[in-house]
């Protein structure tokens, strides 16, 4: 099958950096691949990646600290049954890639489970036409460093001219340039260049009575570091920032109780993503510790409710051509008007519970094994004009921004602390509050909103997943929402 002029350059570019310098190619790999299948498998799969990273870190306009990584190795997983059997080395050369097999395959074959043998076609690659959502190339090379460490100058000069009070700024600016070649028994034969840059501005402010407060804001997504640079949104971190720590300078205590919470578009999204998008990844509804489990074409929530898992969106952090089993990722509807209709799959879930992988086989690098994630995990806009929201509340709180949160997967319920937040009195945003934290259960919440806005905004790139100790990028949105009867944890 002829490839696409994307996947050609990706494999190209996969093969030259990774496995020419090895001395492997494609018919070697096949040859591994069938000696794994020497025992009973239902899919065996080599995983190449090779990763340059590099980070600048300034604080008060000094260089504090500067990086540059290159990782590179292959994992090896061996699937028969639930049971996996995976093996990684580090080292590029055929003996090691052989041993990891071998590794892998033994794990595998101690299963409980009979396995049927793995079906091993031809090579296929992505099809014709597949998706583009970045362009192949390195973003670390596209900005010389003297450059990189004086974009980083320019901020924190941005933000002391904004507000007297400024004490400390710290810029950081991030890259990683990432190579990946995926092959597996099934037929499956893909690659995938990766760019991500990402930016962050961090100030504490002090006001007269010595009291400090912190404003954090930053941006990314995957294009080069000149794109990120030149985009006319940087410059407005500087005063986001500043705009954050001061209202948390001025904020009074949070009143606790149930109470109606708006939760802002965009990066409160963050709470969607934990408290429905984790219950709904597969491993977790096919095990039955999923709060959403065996409800599949039940209501979960209200009508004004769709929640998707986007992978295509282009550019964005979250956003894969492929995901790291060699799935081409799409937009994956979980809840459709209120009724469950999917969850999000990687291949080995998906074989066991009877569908097809959705392109959500996700892992942290080639030494870590694939768990069903999300990648853009947003609520689509509703009818309702944002303001029309706010004046439809007498008493309740606005959370325009959130920290940190925890969230138990099984039950659903969760506790997130809002680092930006405001009262709403008599349809108005009036005193910002600090130390405000919202306490539920995402399938309650589902089912308590009552307002949806039609203003969906996707978080500026800065966004990170953790699971099973694996740290992998992700996205999240959320247009404004309206939603009844929340607890809200104060300090007043």
């Amino acid at each position: 099958m002829a490839a696409a002029p994307q996947e050609f350059d990706s494999m190209r570019l996969a093969t030259d950096a990774i496995l020419v310098p090895a001395g492997l190619d494609i018919a070697r790999l096949e040859q591994v691949l069938d000696s794994m299948h020497s025992h009973v498998l239902d899919e065996a799969e080599l995983y190449f990646q090779l990763a340059h990273e590099e980070s600048w870190s300034l604080e008060d306009g000094i260089v504090k600290d500067g990086s540059y990584s290159i990782e590179q190795g292959v994992g090896v997983r061996a699937m028969a049954g639930e049971r996996t059997g995976f093996a990684y080395s580090d080292d590029l050369v055929l003996p090691a890639l052989e041993e990891a097999a071998r590794a892998a395959r033994a794990i595998a074959r101690h299963g409980g489970d009979v396995a049927a043998p793995g079906a091993r076609g031809v090579r296929v690659g992505l099809p014709t036409g597949s998706q583009r959502l970045y362009v192949p190339t390195d973003p670390l090379v596209s900005v010389a460093d003297h450059d990189k460490v004086a974009f980083l100058q320019s901020l924190d000069v941005a933000a002391r001219k904004l507000d007297p009070r400024v004490r400390q700024v710290m810029a950081s600016l991030a890259g990683v340039h990432e190579i990946v070649l995926v092959m597996n028994s099934a037929g499956v034969l893909a690659a995938d260049v990766r760019p991500l840059v990402r930016v962050n501005v961090s100030v504490i402010m002090e006001s007269a009575d010595g009291r400090r407060e912190q404003g954090y804001v930053g941006m990314g997504g995957r294009y080069s570091m000149a794109e990120l640079i030149a985009n006319p949104d940087v410059l407005d971190l500087p005063r986001q920032a500043v705009h954050a720590a001061s209202v948390n300078l001025e904020a009074v205590p949070t009143p606790a109780g149930t109470m109606t919470v708006v939760l802002a578009g965009g990066w409160p999204g963050v709470m969607l993503h934990e408290a429905v998008g984790h219950p709904l990844e597969g491993d977790f509804n096919r095990k039955g510790t999923s709060a959403f489990s065996g409800r599949m074409g039940e209501v979960v929530a209200n009508p004004l409710c769709t929640v998707v898992d986007d992978g295509t969106l282009a550019r964005r952090r979250g956003s894969l051509n492929i995901d790291d089993e060699g799935t081409p990722t799409r937009c994956t509807t979980l809840i459709e008007k209120g009724v469950l209709t999917g969850y999000m799959q990687d291949r080995l879930n998906a074989r066991l519970m009877g569908v097809q992988s959705t392109g959500n086989g996700r892992r942290e690098s080639f030494a870590h094994t694939t768990l069903p994630r999300m990648t853009n995990t947003y609520m689509l806009p509703g009818p309702h004009d944002p303001e029309e929201i706010i004046r439809s509340v007498k008493r309740g709180l606005y959370a325009v921004n959130f920290g940190g949160g925890q969230v138990d997967t099984t039950s659903g319920k969760f506790v997130f602390s809002t680092s930006e937040a405001y009262l709403i009195e008599d349809g108005r945003v009036t005193r910002p509050v600090k130390g405000a934290s919202l306490i539920g259960s995402g399938p309650e919440v589902l089912q308590r909103v009552t307002m949806l806005g039609n203003d969906l905004k996707i978080d500026a790139g800065v966004g990170n997943c953790g699971k099973e100790g694996q740290t992998i990028p992700v996205g999240v949105g959320l247009p404004t929402v309206k939603v009844e009867g929340l607890t809200v944890g104060g300090t007043g």
